[in-house]
Protein backbone atom coordinates (compact mmCIF):
# COMPACT_ATOMS: atom_id res chain seq x y z
CA UNK A 1 0.00 0.00 0.00
CA UNK A 2 1.71 3.47 -1.35
CA UNK A 3 1.47 6.12 1.75
CA UNK A 4 0.72 9.26 0.15
CA UNK A 5 0.67 12.93 1.23
CA UNK A 6 -1.36 15.68 -0.43
CA UNK A 7 -0.36 19.56 -0.32
CA UNK A 8 -3.40 21.55 -1.35
CA UNK A 9 -6.22 18.58 -0.58
CA UNK A 10 -9.41 21.06 -0.15
CA UNK A 11 -8.48 22.47 -4.19
CA UNK A 12 -9.46 21.05 -7.16
CA UNK A 13 -6.62 18.42 -7.83
CA UNK A 14 -6.34 17.02 -4.31
CA UNK A 15 -10.49 16.47 -4.09
CA UNK A 16 -9.78 14.80 -7.12
CA UNK A 17 -6.26 12.73 -5.98
CA UNK A 18 -8.33 11.66 -2.84
CA UNK A 19 -11.44 10.45 -4.99
CA UNK A 20 -9.11 8.12 -7.05
CA UNK A 21 -7.67 6.96 -3.44
CA UNK A 22 -11.33 6.75 -2.79
CA UNK A 23 -11.56 4.21 -4.91
CA UNK A 24 -8.28 2.20 -4.30
CA UNK A 25 -8.34 2.11 -0.89
CA UNK A 26 -6.42 -1.15 -1.10
CA UNK A 27 -3.53 0.30 -3.08
CA UNK A 28 -3.33 4.11 -1.22
CA UNK A 29 -2.96 5.83 2.80
CA UNK A 30 -3.20 8.77 3.34
CA UNK A 31 -0.54 9.96 5.57
CA UNK A 32 -1.08 13.73 5.79
CA UNK A 33 -3.28 16.68 4.20
CA UNK A 34 -2.30 20.14 3.84
CA UNK A 35 -4.75 22.80 3.04
CA UNK A 36 -5.24 26.71 3.13
CA UNK A 37 -8.77 28.42 4.93
CA UNK A 38 -11.60 25.74 3.29
CA UNK A 39 -11.55 24.01 7.34
CA UNK A 40 -15.17 22.59 6.73
CA UNK A 41 -13.89 20.49 3.85
CA UNK A 42 -10.53 19.76 5.66
CA UNK A 43 -12.79 18.36 8.89
CA UNK A 44 -14.74 16.18 6.42
CA UNK A 45 -11.55 14.36 4.80
CA UNK A 46 -9.76 13.87 7.93
CA UNK A 47 -13.17 12.46 9.17
CA UNK A 48 -12.82 9.81 6.08
CA UNK A 49 -9.24 9.54 5.80
CA UNK A 50 -7.68 9.91 8.85
CA UNK A 51 -4.42 11.30 8.62
CA UNK A 52 -1.71 11.31 11.03
CA UNK A 53 -0.91 15.08 10.43
CA UNK A 54 -2.65 17.83 8.52
CA UNK A 55 -1.70 21.39 8.25
CA UNK A 56 -3.51 24.80 7.30
CA UNK A 57 -2.52 28.29 6.67
CA UNK A 58 -2.28 29.96 9.83
CA UNK A 59 -2.34 29.97 13.48
CA UNK A 60 -5.81 30.89 13.80
CA UNK A 61 -7.21 28.34 11.21
CA UNK A 62 -5.29 25.60 13.06
CA UNK A 63 -6.89 26.57 16.28
CA UNK A 64 -10.46 26.34 14.77
CA UNK A 65 -9.77 23.30 13.13
CA UNK A 66 -8.47 21.76 16.83
CA UNK A 67 -11.95 23.02 17.70
CA UNK A 68 -13.97 21.22 15.76
CA UNK A 69 -12.15 17.84 15.73
CA UNK A 70 -13.55 15.76 18.68
CA UNK A 71 -10.97 13.80 20.72
CA UNK A 72 -12.01 10.62 18.39
CA UNK A 73 -9.77 11.65 15.46
CA UNK A 74 -5.66 11.73 16.93
CA UNK A 75 -4.47 14.39 14.32
CA UNK A 76 -1.26 16.71 14.87
CA UNK A 77 -2.35 19.97 13.80
CA UNK A 78 0.42 22.78 12.13
CA UNK A 79 -0.17 25.79 10.71
CA UNK A 80 2.12 28.01 8.48
CA UNK A 81 4.70 27.58 5.62
CA UNK A 82 6.37 25.48 8.46
CA UNK A 83 3.78 22.95 8.92
CA UNK A 84 3.56 22.65 5.26
CA UNK A 85 6.90 21.73 4.84
CA UNK A 86 6.77 19.10 7.78
CA UNK A 87 4.09 17.59 6.01
CA UNK A 88 5.67 16.95 2.76
CA UNK A 89 8.73 15.69 4.29
CA UNK A 90 7.20 12.91 6.49
CA UNK A 91 9.14 10.02 6.91
CA UNK A 92 6.32 7.37 6.61
CA UNK A 93 4.85 9.03 3.21
CA UNK A 94 6.61 7.38 -0.11
CA UNK A 95 4.75 9.75 -2.62
CA UNK A 96 3.71 13.44 -2.43
CA UNK A 97 1.19 15.08 -4.58
CA UNK A 98 1.49 18.24 -5.39
CA UNK A 99 -1.07 20.69 -5.71
CA UNK A 100 -0.90 24.11 -4.00
CA UNK A 101 -2.10 27.05 -5.83
CA UNK A 102 0.41 29.32 -7.59
CA UNK A 103 4.06 30.19 -5.83
CA UNK A 104 3.22 29.09 -2.40
CA UNK A 105 3.94 25.49 -3.44
CA UNK A 106 7.31 25.79 -4.11
CA UNK A 107 9.00 25.80 -0.86
CA UNK A 108 6.68 22.87 0.62
CA UNK A 109 7.77 21.04 -2.87
CA UNK A 110 11.24 21.34 -2.62
CA UNK A 111 10.84 20.31 1.39
CA UNK A 112 9.31 16.78 0.03
CA UNK A 113 12.46 16.67 -2.39
CA UNK A 114 15.10 17.33 -0.18
CA UNK A 115 13.40 14.43 2.32
CA UNK A 116 13.88 12.09 -0.92
CA UNK A 117 10.30 12.03 -1.29
CA UNK A 118 9.05 11.32 -5.14
CA UNK A 119 7.01 14.02 -5.63
CA UNK A 120 3.55 13.84 -8.02
CA UNK A 121 3.46 17.30 -9.60
CA UNK A 122 0.58 19.44 -9.97
CA UNK A 123 1.81 22.62 -8.99
CA UNK A 124 3.29 24.22 -12.39
CA UNK A 125 4.31 27.22 -10.57
CA UNK A 126 7.42 25.16 -8.93
CA UNK A 127 8.72 24.71 -11.99
CA UNK A 128 8.15 27.84 -13.86
CA UNK A 129 9.71 29.68 -10.94
CA UNK A 130 12.37 27.63 -9.91
CA UNK A 131 12.51 24.42 -12.57
CA UNK A 132 16.57 24.36 -13.04
CA UNK A 133 16.94 23.91 -8.76
CA UNK A 134 14.03 22.03 -8.31
CA UNK A 135 15.64 19.59 -11.33
CA UNK A 136 18.89 19.63 -9.66
CA UNK A 137 17.94 19.04 -6.31
CA UNK A 138 15.49 15.93 -7.88
CA UNK A 139 18.25 14.60 -9.76
CA UNK A 140 21.02 14.67 -6.67
CA UNK A 141 18.34 13.43 -4.18
CA UNK A 142 17.03 10.42 -6.68
CA UNK A 143 13.85 11.53 -6.88
CA UNK A 144 11.16 11.16 -8.91
CA UNK A 145 8.94 14.28 -10.54
CA UNK A 146 5.94 12.97 -11.75
CA UNK A 147 3.96 14.97 -13.73
CA UNK A 148 -0.02 15.55 -12.93
CA UNK A 149 -0.69 18.82 -15.19
CA UNK A 150 -2.83 16.46 -18.16
CA UNK A 151 -0.71 17.83 -21.06
CA UNK A 152 2.94 16.97 -19.06
CA UNK A 153 1.19 13.34 -18.40
CA UNK A 154 0.09 12.81 -22.55
CA UNK A 155 4.35 13.73 -22.71
CA UNK A 156 5.71 11.58 -20.32
CA UNK A 157 3.52 8.76 -21.24
CA UNK A 158 4.63 9.57 -25.35
CA UNK A 159 7.97 9.39 -24.71
CA UNK A 160 8.67 6.12 -22.86
CA UNK A 161 10.88 4.28 -23.89
CA UNK A 162 12.21 6.45 -26.94
CA UNK A 163 15.92 7.77 -27.24
CA UNK A 164 15.71 11.36 -26.56
CA UNK A 165 18.10 12.42 -29.45
CA UNK A 166 15.08 10.99 -31.97
CA UNK A 167 12.76 14.03 -30.26
CA UNK A 168 12.10 16.39 -33.13
CA UNK A 169 9.37 18.48 -30.70
CA UNK A 170 6.37 18.44 -28.18
CA UNK A 171 3.15 19.87 -28.87
CA UNK A 172 0.83 20.90 -26.08
CA UNK A 173 -2.67 21.16 -27.02
CA UNK A 174 -4.93 23.85 -25.72
CA UNK A 175 -8.45 23.85 -25.44
CA UNK A 176 -8.79 27.70 -26.14
CA UNK A 177 -10.40 27.97 -23.07
CA UNK A 178 -14.52 30.14 -23.25
CA UNK A 179 -13.06 32.65 -25.22
CA UNK A 180 -11.45 31.05 -28.36
CA UNK A 181 -12.47 33.02 -31.51
CA UNK A 182 -13.50 35.69 -29.68
CA UNK A 183 -12.77 39.23 -31.38
CA UNK A 184 -10.85 41.66 -29.60
CA UNK A 185 -13.58 43.56 -29.32
CA UNK A 186 -15.60 40.96 -27.38
CA UNK A 187 -12.69 40.31 -25.44
CA UNK A 188 -13.04 43.88 -24.00
CA UNK A 189 -16.09 43.14 -22.04
CA UNK A 190 -15.96 39.72 -20.93
CA UNK A 191 -16.33 39.35 -17.06
CA UNK A 192 -14.86 37.05 -14.63
CA UNK A 193 -18.02 35.02 -14.38
CA UNK A 194 -17.20 34.33 -18.05
CA UNK A 195 -14.04 33.46 -18.22
CA UNK A 196 -14.61 31.42 -15.31
CA UNK A 197 -17.23 28.77 -17.69
CA UNK A 198 -14.47 26.56 -18.92
CA UNK A 199 -16.15 24.62 -21.97
CA UNK A 200 -14.47 21.27 -20.98
CA UNK A 201 -12.71 21.30 -17.49
CA UNK A 202 -13.86 21.76 -14.23
CA UNK A 203 -10.77 23.25 -12.44
CA UNK A 204 -10.00 26.03 -9.62
CA UNK A 205 -10.40 29.67 -10.53
CA UNK A 206 -6.71 30.88 -10.76
CA UNK A 207 -6.63 28.26 -13.62
CA UNK A 208 -9.61 28.74 -15.39
CA UNK A 209 -8.59 32.27 -15.82
CA UNK A 210 -4.86 31.32 -17.14
CA UNK A 211 -6.76 29.12 -19.36
CA UNK A 212 -9.03 31.86 -20.71
CA UNK A 213 -5.91 34.07 -21.33
CA UNK A 214 -3.61 31.11 -22.16
CA UNK A 215 -0.88 32.22 -19.45
CA UNK A 216 -1.62 28.49 -18.28
CA UNK A 217 -0.17 27.84 -22.03
CA UNK A 218 2.80 29.71 -21.03
CA UNK A 219 2.90 28.26 -17.97
CA UNK A 220 2.85 24.80 -19.07
CA UNK A 221 5.89 25.63 -22.00
CA UNK A 222 8.69 26.00 -19.12
CA UNK A 223 7.29 23.60 -17.09
CA UNK A 224 7.56 21.03 -20.03
CA UNK A 225 11.28 22.90 -20.49
CA UNK A 226 12.37 21.24 -17.43
CA UNK A 227 10.48 18.19 -16.26
CA UNK A 228 11.59 16.98 -20.27
CA UNK A 229 15.10 18.83 -20.78
CA UNK A 230 13.66 20.57 -24.03
CA UNK A 231 14.68 23.78 -25.50
CA UNK A 232 11.47 25.72 -25.37
CA UNK A 233 12.16 26.35 -29.64
CA UNK A 234 10.87 22.62 -29.86
CA UNK A 235 8.13 23.09 -27.58
CA UNK A 236 4.60 24.32 -29.95
CA UNK A 237 0.85 25.06 -29.04
CA UNK A 238 -2.07 23.95 -30.85
CA UNK A 239 -5.87 24.92 -29.81
CA UNK A 240 -7.79 21.58 -29.78
CA UNK A 241 -11.29 22.28 -29.03
CA UNK A 242 -12.17 18.96 -27.99
CA UNK A 243 -9.36 18.44 -25.36
CA UNK A 244 -9.29 15.03 -26.25
CA UNK A 245 -5.40 14.74 -27.32
CA UNK A 246 -3.84 15.68 -24.19
CA UNK A 247 -0.70 16.64 -26.04
CA UNK A 248 1.93 14.76 -28.49
CA UNK A 249 5.16 13.94 -29.51
CA UNK A 250 6.91 14.05 -32.97
CA UNK A 251 9.65 12.32 -33.69
CA UNK A 252 12.57 12.76 -36.15
CA UNK A 253 10.72 10.11 -38.61
CA UNK A 254 7.55 12.19 -38.55
CA UNK A 255 6.00 9.92 -36.50
CA UNK A 256 3.57 11.75 -34.13
CA UNK A 257 2.52 10.15 -30.55
CA UNK A 258 -0.04 11.08 -29.15
CA UNK A 259 -2.21 10.35 -25.88
CA UNK A 260 -5.79 10.88 -26.06
CA UNK A 261 -8.45 10.41 -22.62
CA UNK A 262 -11.69 12.08 -21.77
CA UNK A 263 -10.87 15.78 -20.43
CA UNK A 264 -10.90 14.53 -16.43
CA UNK A 265 -8.08 15.23 -14.06
CA UNK A 266 -8.76 11.87 -12.44
CA UNK A 267 -6.73 10.00 -15.39
CA UNK A 268 -3.30 11.72 -15.04
CA UNK A 269 -3.66 11.73 -11.54
CA UNK A 270 -4.27 8.21 -11.30
CA UNK A 271 -1.82 7.29 -13.55
CA UNK A 272 0.79 9.55 -11.41
CA UNK A 273 -0.47 7.67 -8.28
CA UNK A 274 0.34 4.25 -9.49
CA UNK A 275 2.89 4.66 -11.38
CA UNK A 276 4.49 2.77 -12.93
CA UNK A 277 1.01 0.55 -12.99
CA UNK A 278 -2.38 1.71 -14.40
CA UNK A 279 -5.47 1.70 -12.49
CA UNK A 280 -8.66 0.26 -13.73
CA UNK A 281 -11.28 2.93 -14.20
CA UNK A 282 -13.92 1.65 -17.15
CA UNK A 283 -16.20 5.27 -15.81
CA UNK A 284 -13.29 7.46 -17.22
CA UNK A 285 -12.94 5.12 -21.01
CA UNK A 286 -13.03 7.57 -24.27
CA UNK A 287 -15.67 6.39 -27.19
CA UNK A 288 -14.04 8.22 -30.19
CA UNK A 289 -17.27 7.43 -32.35
CA UNK A 290 -19.38 10.04 -29.70
CA UNK A 291 -16.41 12.06 -30.38
CA UNK A 292 -16.61 12.49 -34.09
CA UNK A 293 -14.17 15.17 -34.83
CA UNK A 294 -11.12 16.46 -33.58
CA UNK A 295 -10.01 19.84 -34.29
CA UNK A 296 -6.57 21.67 -34.81
CA UNK A 297 -5.96 25.23 -34.65
CA UNK A 298 -3.16 28.10 -34.52
CA UNK A 299 -2.95 30.02 -31.51
CA UNK A 300 -3.99 33.56 -31.90
CA UNK A 301 -0.64 35.56 -30.08
CA UNK A 302 -2.63 39.14 -30.49
CA UNK A 303 -5.54 38.56 -29.29
CA UNK A 304 -3.72 36.03 -25.85
CA UNK A 305 -0.58 37.77 -25.62
CA UNK A 306 0.30 35.88 -22.48
CA UNK A 307 1.16 32.95 -24.35
CA UNK A 308 4.06 35.35 -25.64
CA UNK A 309 5.38 36.84 -22.45
CA UNK A 310 5.44 33.31 -20.91
CA UNK A 311 7.97 32.35 -24.30
CA UNK A 312 9.84 35.75 -23.47
CA UNK A 313 10.50 34.79 -19.94
CA UNK A 314 11.52 31.35 -20.60
CA UNK A 315 14.22 32.78 -23.32
CA UNK A 316 14.92 35.61 -21.08
CA UNK A 317 15.45 32.69 -17.85
CA UNK A 318 17.05 33.92 -14.68
CA UNK A 319 14.32 35.57 -12.09
CA UNK A 320 12.01 36.17 -15.28
CA UNK A 321 10.18 33.50 -14.67
CA UNK A 322 8.91 33.80 -11.28
CA UNK A 323 8.24 37.54 -12.30
CA UNK A 324 6.22 36.81 -14.78
CA UNK A 325 4.53 33.85 -12.50
CA UNK A 326 3.87 36.69 -9.64
CA UNK A 327 2.69 39.49 -11.69
CA UNK A 328 0.06 36.90 -13.69
CA UNK A 329 -0.98 35.99 -10.36
CA UNK A 330 -1.41 39.60 -8.87
CA UNK A 331 -3.42 40.38 -12.33
CA UNK A 332 -5.51 37.74 -11.92
CA UNK A 333 -6.59 38.05 -8.09
CA UNK A 334 -7.33 41.78 -8.98
CA UNK A 335 -9.91 40.49 -12.83
CA UNK A 336 -11.85 38.03 -10.63
CA UNK A 337 -12.05 41.21 -7.55
CA UNK A 338 -13.49 43.58 -10.58
CA UNK A 339 -10.80 45.73 -10.54
CA UNK A 340 -8.69 45.00 -13.75
CA UNK A 341 -10.52 44.27 -17.27
CA UNK A 342 -9.75 40.74 -19.46
CA UNK A 343 -7.40 42.39 -21.79
CA UNK A 344 -5.65 44.51 -18.77
CA UNK A 345 -3.93 41.05 -17.28
CA UNK A 346 -1.34 41.00 -20.24
CA UNK A 347 -1.10 44.48 -20.38
CA UNK A 348 -0.27 44.26 -16.13
CA UNK A 349 2.53 40.91 -16.62
CA UNK A 350 4.17 43.08 -19.42
CA UNK A 351 4.87 46.13 -17.52
CA UNK A 352 6.20 44.48 -14.78
CA UNK A 353 8.66 42.02 -16.78
CA UNK A 354 9.65 45.37 -18.45
CA UNK A 355 10.45 46.90 -15.21
CA UNK A 356 12.38 43.73 -13.62
CA UNK A 357 16.40 43.75 -13.63
CA UNK A 358 17.14 40.29 -14.16
CA UNK A 359 18.72 38.29 -11.98
CA UNK A 360 20.77 35.22 -13.64
CA UNK A 361 21.96 31.92 -12.05
CA UNK A 362 19.45 32.82 -9.48
CA UNK A 363 19.54 31.15 -5.66
CA UNK A 364 16.25 30.43 -4.25
CA UNK A 365 16.32 33.15 -2.18
CA UNK A 366 16.79 35.14 -5.11
CA UNK A 367 13.44 33.75 -6.96
CA UNK A 368 11.85 34.63 -3.78
CA UNK A 369 12.98 38.51 -3.81
CA UNK A 370 11.57 38.48 -6.94
CA UNK A 371 8.51 37.06 -6.26
CA UNK A 372 7.99 39.39 -3.81
CA UNK A 373 9.56 42.66 -5.79
CA UNK A 374 7.11 41.27 -8.59
CA UNK A 375 3.84 41.67 -6.43
CA UNK A 376 4.65 45.15 -5.07
CA UNK A 377 5.44 46.48 -8.53
CA UNK A 378 2.12 44.93 -9.78
CA UNK A 379 -0.01 46.61 -7.18
CA UNK A 380 1.76 49.86 -7.90
CA UNK A 381 1.46 49.74 -11.38
CA UNK A 382 -2.41 48.33 -11.16
CA UNK A 383 -3.04 51.52 -8.67
CA UNK A 384 -1.60 53.13 -11.92
CA UNK A 385 -4.04 51.86 -14.15
CA UNK A 386 -6.91 52.27 -12.02
CA UNK A 387 -6.49 56.04 -11.87
CA UNK A 388 -6.49 56.46 -15.81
Amino acid sequence: MKKISILGSTGSIGCSSLEVIRRNPDKFKIITLAAGRNIELLKRQIKEFSPSVVSVIDERHALELKKELSAAYNVEILCGLEGYCQTAALEDTELVISAMVGAAGLIPTLAAIDAGKNVALANKETLVMAGKLVTEKAKSKGVALLPVDSEHSAIFQCLAGQRNQALKRIILTASGGPFFGFSQERLETVKPMDALKHPNWVMGSKITIDSATMMNKGLEIIEAQWLFGVDIDKIDVCIHPQSIIHSMVEYVDGSILAQLGIPDMKIPIAYALAFPERLESPELSLDLLKVGKLEFFAPDIDRFPCLGLAREAASQGGTMPAVLNAANEAAVTAFLAERLTFIQIPKLVESVMDSHQIKHCPEITDILEADAWARKKAAIILENMMRH
